[in-house]
């Protein structure tokens, strides 16, 4: 990659087949209108979507000149937070608010002297019961700092959370505030919360930049210096590229480059991407999902992001994807192989390198810019999320009101594992209708403990082989906040298999449901909006059986597959 650099080749290597030629098009049309400059200039006009309108949110592109103000804040309180001996800060946020934490964290591992770092993004009872209590059960309550961290200041999740946590530190710790930082907007219910409860910091953000594009503004730099993370560098290598001497040549910009092999393999067909990473890397795909997702998958378009599948014999892959592998320089040969064998069995394949975790920020910075520019040629808004509301508001309904939790029950089909035959027949019949060019998408809303997590991985894998269709795996309620947008407002190419279950509760301090109800009402809210859409949807209640339910719900349809669905590869 650094030959190529030097010698004014392309930023990354690109096995593109036949669509070649059609992203060099891309590429040139982009030189000749200028696309880095009117990009600098935040030129809205370069997004042509159906709406006629682009959502004004291009602050993201400014964050190294507008975060320089925030940088002696965000490393004095990573400093203050060593020196008074924190040594745990638990993060509480949803979607674009834990996802780079999230990544950061895995990837950087925690620096000597700096406190640890847990991302707490789910309100499924299990998790609440293991993770929460579990905080409470493992920490030092006055050595623990707890990071808020919400855009709009009300997402319901965090801020249920916050209760809990709230009620539990008022009882362990004198001074309560103390403990507790804000990551929001100016003006927000949180930031006012946060100045009358006195909390040790408020962090804003930029009204401009969206949750997916927050991951260098203060909604990711913050967790990242409290756990040694050098954001000033970091921050600094994200926008090199971008603003140095290569600028210029568009073909040394991983972003543009990304983005136009996307954006043109996406309107030929090839609109599943295929995130590969080597390991130090694994939970980059977590990002990349809700970047993509959220940002494509609207007025009946979108790239359809498909991270954790099993691997399969290149040959195995349906005609529908596209590859991209993301690792470091010292650990790609296991990517660079096996995107030489997909390359060699006909599909186009796109890798980026690293030369160091500390060019982390680049890349998502150059992701960022790919998501940004293939919806352009998608003729999509990126910035706008119009599906997700919907769910959202239908989801508050049913928690706050208890009839409707029951009326929806009633309105949605659910088949449960004690009824082998009923389950058995809806499942043939949403297997069925799958069709070349779609995928299955998993919505487990089932906490994520290992053995359970381990089944699903399974489960995918399972329905990988047996339909040849890719798989995705989304958590509930995290999925909501990253691939939620692309399964509602996308195109109707999913098949969706939402797993519940009926497991432990915990009571919302202050407010007048549970962590159980606010689940089952999101789950059931999202299925009620996929119905409605017209969506192809199979409900499964595991009831309390856990890792032991999706093993047998395995048996069940490795059954049906082998007798009566044949493989759309086969």
């Amino acid at each position: 990659m650094d030959d190529e650099r030097e010698t004014g080749g392309e930023a990354m290597e690109l096995e593109l087949g036949p669509y070649r030629d059609r992203v060099d098009a891309r590429l040139e049309r982009w030189a000749e209108m200028d696309l880095p400059g009117r990009l600098k200039e935040k030129d809205l006009s370069l997004w042509r979507t159906r709406k006629g309108r682009v959502t004004d949110m291009l602050g993201w592109l400014s964050l190294r000149e507008c975060m320089r103000s925030q940088m002696d804040d965000i490393i004095d309180l990573s400093r203050q937070a060593c020196s008074d001996g924190i040594t745990d800060v638990v993060l509480l946020g949803m979607g674009g608010s834990s996802m780079a934490p999230l990544v950061f964290r895995k990837t950087f591992g925690v620096a000597d002297e700096h406190p640890d770092l847990t991302v707490l993004d789910t309100t499924h009872p299990d998790e609440v019961s293991d993770e929460v209590r579990g905080v409470m059960e493992r920490i030092d309550p006055s050595g623990t700092l707890f990071i808020v961290s919400s855009k709009s200041g009300g997402t319901i999740e965090t801020m249920s959370l916050y209760n809990y946590f709230w009620d539990e530190m008022s009882s362990a710790v004198t001074d309560a505030g103390r403990h507790f930082v804000a990551i929001t907007d100016p003006g927000t219910p949180l930031a006012k919360l946060a100045s009358g409860r006195r909390f040790r910091k408020t962090f804003e953000g930029s009204p401009d930049v969206g949750g997916r594009y927050s991951a260098l503004s203060a909604f990711g730099l913050v967790p990242a210096a409290l756990i040694g993370v050098d954001v000033r560098s970091m921050l600094e290598i994200a926008f090199d590229a971008w603003e140095g001497a290569a600028a210029s040549n568009i073909r040394r910009q991983e972003g543009l480059v990304l983005g136009a092999a996307l954006g043109e393999l996406a309107g030929a067909g090839r609109d599943k991407a295929t995130i590969l990473t080597s390991d130090p890397l694994q939970s980059f795909p977590l990002w990349t999902e809700q970047l993509i997702a959220e940002s494509t998958g609207k007025d009946g378009s979108g790239i359809i992001p498909v991270t954790g599948e099993p691997w399969l014999d290149p040959s195995a892959y349906s005609s529908d994807r596209t590859f991209v592998g993301i690792s470091l320089v010292e650990e790609d040969k296991v990517i660079s192989e096996r995107l030489g064998e997909l390359a060699d069995a006909g599909h186009p394949t796109m890798h980026m390198i690293m030369e160091d975790r500390m060019e982390l920020g680049r890349v998502m910075f150059e992701w960022e810019l790919a998501i940004a520019s293939a919806a352009m040629i998608l003729g999509i808004d990126p910035f706008d999320q119009p599906d997700v509301q919907a769910a959202k508001e239908l989801a508050w309904t049913i928690v706050s009101e208890g009839s409707s939790m029951e009326r929806g029950e009633r309105e949605v089909s659910t088949y449960h594992l004690d009824e082998p035959d009923e389950l058995m027949a809806a499942a043939e019949e949403w297997a069925e209708g799958a069709q070349e060019g779609d995928y299955i998408a998993i919505q487990a809303f089932l906490g994520c403990r290992p053995e359970v997590q381990d089944e699903l991985g399974r489960l995918q894998g399972d329905l990988l082989t047996a339909t040849g269709l890719p798989t995705t795996l989304g958590h509930g309620p995290r999925y909501l906040h990253s691939t939620g947008q692309l399964h509602k407002g996308g195109p109707n190419t999913g098949l969706f298999l939402q797993l519940v279950d009926r497991t432990v509760d915990l009571p919302v301090p202050g407010e007048g449901y549970s962590f159980r109800d606010l689940t089952r009402a999101e789950a059931l809210g999202d299925i009620m909006v996929l119905n409605e859409r017209g969506r192809r949807t199979l409900r499964v209640d595991l009831d309390d059986e856990g890792a032991e339910g999706v093993a047998k719900l395995r048996d069940l349809l490795n059954v049906m597959f082998q007798t009566r669905v044949v493989s759309l590869l086969a």
